[in-house]
């Protein structure tokens, strides 16, 4: 086995939740081992850390699964999978949630995602990899799915030294697979919606539109599948339109609509593109949703990123009518919660309107984050009101 012996007092960080050792922090390594196999974690001094997956190929030397000197064998992970998937059916989930989130469930490169009576996983580093038959048996074991599809198509597995992989792997299905979120039908397509099929991290904030929309006029930017634009409907909006420059993704939330006998009007156009347009015709809605893809995924793109986000809803505020509601987001771990509260300042002096927090929320219950790990907490919710005055 490996040890991994850090440099000084780069131990508290670990110990105080952070779960990946960076190849800088560490002043040596001794013994012997397998790539993606256990290494043993030692402070400077010669105490122990932890332990956890080692991959030299990686800039994460060693991704931490546990602070104990325990025995990380087949037990362990189904321990550690069966205490992930109960504390979501204590917290009430059943139908479709996110069973495994990676480090939050101290699982470090592992994603489970349960979309009805199917699977969709990601195995995203070079330990969960090496482990992929005996995490397969175990969820089958828990879950006894119809099917399980992978996706581990992220570019993140290049970091690891992995190739990227798609396909089902387990029973034979189609991959356009039917669950029900906030009492709503969707089809959901494994195969080529986003992430693991679809965005389950806006569940409950798609279903607090309940609050907001009921006679209202909703614009529903970045709508992908048309969670949000569905649940609008459901709660009484007068009338829903719904955008995004994938037509794939508005076959799709035609066909959702359709399967609740709903009517949404959908417009292929480059969200950008076609805030403009409103702008232009004087065209307002009473509630806009901006839900876009994350504008920055490193540290080296923050600044391009805030810019990106800061534009996009100064052109949302401009089309919500007085009294209305600007309900925006971000998915990007590295737009923190002040520079997006930061930017919603920024953004709201700029468009010339008078505006208060409403609500400001985050990701689903069931991608709850570790406190002392910030990139687990990545999503972040504002709910503006556009004031009369």
């Amino acid at each position: 086995m490996y040890t991994v012996i850090l440099k000084k007092n780069e131990q508290k960080r670990i110990l105080d939740g952070e779960p990946w050792v960076f190849a800088n922090e560490v002043q040596r390594v001794e013994g012997k081992g397998e790539q993606g196999g256990i290494a043993e974690v030692r402070s400077f001094d010669g105490r122990f850390v932890g332990k956890g997956f080692i991959n030299h190929a990686s800039k994460i030397l060693v991704r931490i699964l546990t602070l104990k000197d325990e025995e990380i064998d087949e037990r362990f992970f189904a321990d550690r999978i069966r205490r992930a998937i109960n504390f979501r059916k204590n917290l009430g989930y059943d139908d479709n949630y996110r069973a495994v989130f990676s480090e939050s469930d101290f699982l470090s490169g592992l994603i489970v995602d349960k979309y009805g009576e199917y699977l969709s996983v990601q195995f995203l580093s070079l330990g969960m990899e090496k482990r992929r038959d005996m995490i397969l048996g175990i969820l089958i074991g828990e879950f006894k799915p119809k099917g399980i599809y992978e996706r581990s198509d992220m570019p993140v597995r290049k970091k690891e030294g992995l190739e990227e992989r798609k396909g089902v792997i387990y029973g034979e299905f189609d991959p356009k697979v039917e669950i029900t979120e906030n009492g709503l039908k969707l089809l959901v397509d494994l195969e080529n919606g986003q992430k693991t099929g679809y965005f389950l991290d806006q569940k409950e904030n798609r279903d607090n539109l309940k609050y907001y929309v009921n006679g209202k006029t909703v614009l529903d930017c970045f709508c992908n599948e048309g969670g949000f634009s569905l649940c609008a409907k459901k709660y009484g909006a007068s009338k829903v339109t719904a955008v995004d420059i994938s037509e794939k993704a508005l076959e799709l939330l035609n066909e959702n609509a359709s399967l609740n006998g709903f009517e949404v009007e959908t417009v292929a156009a480059d969200v950008f593109e076609q805030l403009k347009e409103y702008k232009k015709d004087n065209k307002k809605f009473d509630v806009v949703i901006l839900d876009p893809p994350a504008f920055t995924k490193s540290y080296d793109t923050v600044k391009e990123g805030y810019n990106g986000y800061k534009s996009l809803n100064i052109a949302g505020l401009k089309i919500v009518e007085k009294g209305g509601y600007l309900i925006t987001c971000s998915c990007s771990q590295h737009l923190t919660l002040n520079l997006f509260m930061q930017m919603i300042k920024e953004s709201v002096l700029a468009s010339g309107v008078k505006a208060k927090l409403v609500e400001l929320r985050t990701q689903s219950k069931d991608h709850s984050s570790v406190i002392g790990h910030d990139e687990g907490l990545y999503l972040k919710v504002a709910v503006i009101y556009v004031s009369e005055e």
